[in-house]
């Protein structure tokens, strides 16, 4: 069975860092290398926004609120992107998804707040 498992979402304070990961889980294949595998948050009442993609063989790209404080990346031996989350502040207090070939993970919630 395919989905993408995310985790690592919590309380953390202004100016903190958290280290989000998604467990692309029944992939048997590489093809999300090639098409890539995305980090997307939402808040409630507000439509999901892109945050940082990652493909082929660590080509990456972020939304420009995010750039240069999170950093995406991937072990393929492990099948796992990672969201490293640092300099965070409460406009960053989201659901936080990962996407792969059509297909979402439940989410892992960021709660950013002093």
């Amino acid at each position: 069975q395919v989905q993408l498992v995310e985790s690592g979402g919590g309380l953390v304070q202004p100016g903190g860092s958290l280290r989000l990961s998604c467990l692309l889980s029944g992939f048997t294949d590489s093809l999300y290398i090639v098409k890539g595998v995305s980090w997307y948050r939402q808040v409630p009442g507000k439509e999901r926004e892109w945050v940082a993609q990652i493909w082929n063989a660590g080509t990456t790209a972020y939304a420009d609120d995010v750039k240069g404080r999170f950093t995406i990346s991937r072990d393929d031996a492990k099948k796992v992107v990672y969201l490293e989350m640092n300099s965070l502040n409460s406009e960053d207090t989201a659901l936080y998804s990962c996407g792969a070939l059509g297909r979402w993970g439940q989410g892992t919630q960021v709660t950013v707040s002093s």
